[in-house]
């Protein structure tokens, strides 16, 4: 059991970490409840106990991997708020290309997988992670944008098909359609 774990009473939020590096590692392959439990020192009870269902337990879980990538990207780009869209946009690609950030894509992709095929729970979790992305665009878009509800949105739009074109080799036809946009990154 991790030091961490037996030093401190258990609960969701003590929990929710050794979750998170467990499915960053993994994926949601291995989700199920044994392997979830022997990553965060306990037992599969005690899970069910502290969220009361796997489904819950997942979806508390994505959430706040979804959370945690936000904190990086936030950590990242620092407090200072680009200067246009187009600005906005590279920093977020730039960072999202980044290694550190590569296991947070790869369980990205599975989610949408998942939302795609119809999985339980794939597509509500799929749709919170959206809105809380959605939510910290906003606080991205440039200071004097008129419309940053909609700038997140139109900036959403390309970063998740300019990150899936790079995930599946083509990283060259997103740059053609950045380019396209007007909103290459440098």
């Amino acid at each position: 059991m991790p030091a961490s774990v037996k030093n401190s009473p258990m609960s969701k939020e003590s929990l929710l970490p050794p979750l998170a590096a467990h499915v960053l590692t993994h994926g949601l392959g291995q989700a199920s409840l044994r392997p979830l439990a022997r990553a965060a020192g306990t037992s599969d009870r005690m899970l069910l106990y502290h969220f009361g269902s796997k489904e819950t337990l997942i979806a508390e879980l994505l959430g706040f991997v979804a959370r945690t990538y936000s904190q990086a990207l936030d950590a990242a780009l620092g407090s200072e708020r680009a200067a246009t869209r187009g600005q906005a946009l590279a920093r977020i690609l730039t960072h999202a290309r980044s290694p550190q950030m590569q296991p947070f894509m790869a369980l990205w992709w599975e989610i949408v997988a998942g939302a795609a095929r119809g999985l339980t729970g794939f597509a509500p979790a799929a749709h919170a992670i959206t809105a809380e992305l959605l939510g910290w665009l906003e606080g991205q878009m440039p200071a004097d944008d008129p419309d940053p509800k909609g700038g997140a949105r139109y900036l959403l739009t390309l970063i998740e098909g300019t990150l899936m074109l790079a995930a599946v080799g083509h990283e060259d036809t997103a740059r053609d359609g950045l380019l396209a946009s007007g909103l290459a990154p440098a």
